[in-house]
C-alpha cells in the first residue's frame, strides 16, 4: 500500500498556514495537533486522512494561491503574531481577502519590498539558503565609505560567529555627511546588513529592500500592496522549478 504521508511542516506550508520554517516553530511551541494529539517535529501526516489543527482551528488545503508585494514601512514587524503588540504587516494586507504571510523578513527599522503569499512551498524555496536568491538593498550609512570597507563587505565578514557569503556592494551616491550604497546579497540572516556594516565601522541610517529575484519594488508607496504581475510570477516560478530539479 502506497505511503501518502508527508512531513507535518510541509503539509502546513502547503495549506498556507505559514512558511515551512514558521510551521516548525508552531510545532515546537505545541500549537499543532494531529488527530487530537499534540504534534512533535518530525511527525508525518496523510493529508487525506489525518485531521490537523493549529491553535484549535482545523487546517484545510489552499484553494486559491495569492502572491502580492507590499511596501513595508519602517516601524512594522513581519512576525504575524507579536507578543509586544507592535504594528504588524498583517494589518496592512487585511483587504487581500485571504491570509498571506511574508516570504522572508525585514526588521522593524527597515523598509521596502516584502513578498507575501499563501504558497508555503514557493516561500520555502525562495528563502532557503541553498537557493541563492539575489536580494538588493539601498543602504544609507553615515559619513564616508572607503575602498577597503567596500572590499571587506564584498569578501565577507564574520557576524554571529559565521562569515557572510561574498556579495556585491557599490556606491550609488556620496554626500557630505552620508553615503548611499547598494548591497546585493544571497543570504537572509537576522539584521545581516546592519551587522556587516557595524563590523567595518559603518552606521546604517536607512535600509530599504528594492528587489528580490528580479522582482522590483518600483514606485509602490509605503503601506501599499499589489498583486504580482504575470512576468514577476513567471520569474519566481522559474526559480522554484530550477531548485526542485536540483534536489
Amino acid at each position: 500500500m502506497k505511503d501518502n504521508k508527508i512531513r507535518l511542516q510541509k503539509h502546513l506550508s502547503t495549506c498556507g498556514i505559514a512558511s515551512r520554517r514558521k510551521a516548525e516553530e508552531l510545532i515546537e511551541a505545541g500549537k499543532v495537533r494531529v488527530n487530537g494529539r499534540i504534534a512533535t517535529l518530525g511527525d508525518k501526516v496523510d493529508p487525506k486522512r489525518d485531521k490537523v489543527s493549529v491553535r484549535g482551528k482545523t487546517v484545510v488545503p489552499v484553494t486559491q494561491k495569492v502572491y502580492i508585494m507590499l511596501h513595508k514601512p519602517r516601524g512594522y514587524v513581519t512576525t504575524l503574531s507579536d507578543e509586544f503588540d507592535r504594528k504588524n504587516v498583517a494589518d496592512l494586507v487585511k483587504d487581500v481577502g485571504v491570509k498571506v504571510f511574508p516570504v522572508g523578513r525585514l526588521d522593524r527599522d527597515s523598509e521596502g519590498l516584502l513578498i507575501m503569499t499563501n504558497d508555503g512551498e514557493l516561500s520555502n524555496i525562495i528563502t532557503h539558503p541553498r537557493s541563492h536568491v539575489n536580494k538588493t538593498y539601498r543602504v544609507t550609512v553615515g559619513g564616508a565609505v572607503d575602498d577597503d570597507q567596500i572590499k571587506k563587505l564584498c569578501e565577507g565578514v564574520v557576524i554571529d560567529g559565521k562569515k557572510t557569503l561574498p556579495c556585491d556592494v557599490f556606491v550609488v551616491e556620496r554626500r557630505e555627511d552620508r553615503t548611499i550604497l547598494n548591497f546585493i546579497i544571497q543570504e537572509g540572516r537576522n539584521r545581516q546588513i546592519r551587522k556587516m556594516c557595524a563590523v567595518v565601522g559603518l552606521e546604517v541610517l536607512r535600509l530599504k529592500r528594492i528587489e528580490i529575484a528580479g522582482v522590483k519594488l518600483g514606485g509602490l508607496k509605503p503601506g501599499s500592496w499589489r498583486e504580482l504581475n504575470e512576468r514577476e510570477l513567471t520569474r519566481l516560478e522559474s526559480i522554484s522549478k530550477e531548485r526542485q530539479e536540483e534536489q
